[in-house]
């Protein structure tokens, strides 16, 4: 792999790392989250969630084939606790020992990488890299006892405006439980397998899919105030109920990008605001990608 590539990294010291250790580490996972694991290779990286039994996400994360009978999950650290918790009541009899990796490893942030396919894993001795959607996006995850890559520093505003304005949030402490895959364009990026077996949640994830009843989908905006994860977004035509949430953001040079779960109807007349109607207004930003239109 050419270092020479990364022209920018961060390490995002708010992220960690699940070990599924075990002959049925890839199965039981399978059971457990939106994407397939039992078919995984060595090459490619999964986008999974973890849902609730209304289908509401728990935790979002990255999973790939580590050593032999283990998978990595990396993960945002703020739902690592909860997310290991809960997976370890399901294990039962499976051959499958799940534990918090994290002082083991450091994730990276980078800006600049190589453009491939989203998913897409290369490993670089002991480290992996996973192309991020998103162009020149990617994470990589290391020893933690391992040299930083080389790149010049990024700092963590710059990753969170390419985040947003990549159309991608991961769930955070703000907004356990407030989404349905689909409701932050998670199958759209990958993240669901609507062919695999029954996980938590799975009826009312493929039901949503199905039945052509998605009224809410993630959006990008620019404004110039200050956000936050899990900030309410009011229409102006409608000013008493929120009409939406912020699932990413990042800050730089006196603009705010956000990526926000909104209800479609609200994009139709009226303007949108954080906070409250009389808040900072909301200018609506393309998507990098398409949303497949509705049967």
């Amino acid at each position: 792999m050419s270092e020479t590539l990364q022209t920018s990294l961060l390490r995002l010291s708010d992220w960690g790392v699940i070990r599924a250790q075990g002959a049925d580490a890839a199965a039981f996972l399978h059971t457990q989250l939106t994407q397939d694991f039992a078919l995984l290779d060595r090459e490619h990286a999964r986008l999974a969630g973890f849902c609730t039994a209304k289908g509401r996400l728990l935790a979002t994360m990255v999973g790939w084939r580590g050593g032999d009978d283990e998978i990595l999950l990396a993960l945002p650290a703020e739902t690592l606790a909860a997310t290991l918790k809960r997976l370890s009541m399901f294990v039962m009899r499976a051959k499958c020992k799940l534990s918090d990796a994290s002082q083991e490893f450091a994730v990276y942030g980078l800006l600049g990488a190589p453009t491939t396919e989203a998913w897409t894993l290369v490993r670089d001795g002991d480290a992996v890299q996973i192309t991020l959607p998103g162009s020149g996006r990617a994470l990589r995850v290391q020893p933690a006892s391992s040299p930083a890559p080389a790149g010049a520093a990024m700092s963590s505003d710059d990753w969170a405006v390419a985040e947003a304005a990549a159309g991608m949030a991961w769930v955070r402490g703000a907004t356990v439980e407030a989404f349905v895959p689909q409701m932050i364009n998670f199958e759209v990026l990958g993240g669901v397998n609507f062919k695999k077996g029954c996980y938590p949640g799975q009826e009312i994830v493929a039901r949503s899919q199905y039945r052509g009843t998605l009224k809410r989908r993630l959006q990008v905006f620019k404004t110039d105030g200050a956000a936050e994860i899990g900030q309410e977004i009011f229409n102006s035509a409608d000013p008493e109920q929120p009409a939406g949430v912020v699932a990413g953001c990042g800050s730089r040079d006196g603009r705010t990008v956000i990526a926000a779960e909104i209800r479609l109807a609200a994009l139709e007349g009226g303007s949108l605001h954080l906070g409250s109607a009389a808040g900072a207004t909301l200018q609506h930003c393309p998507l990098p990608y398409d949303i497949p239109p509705q049967d």
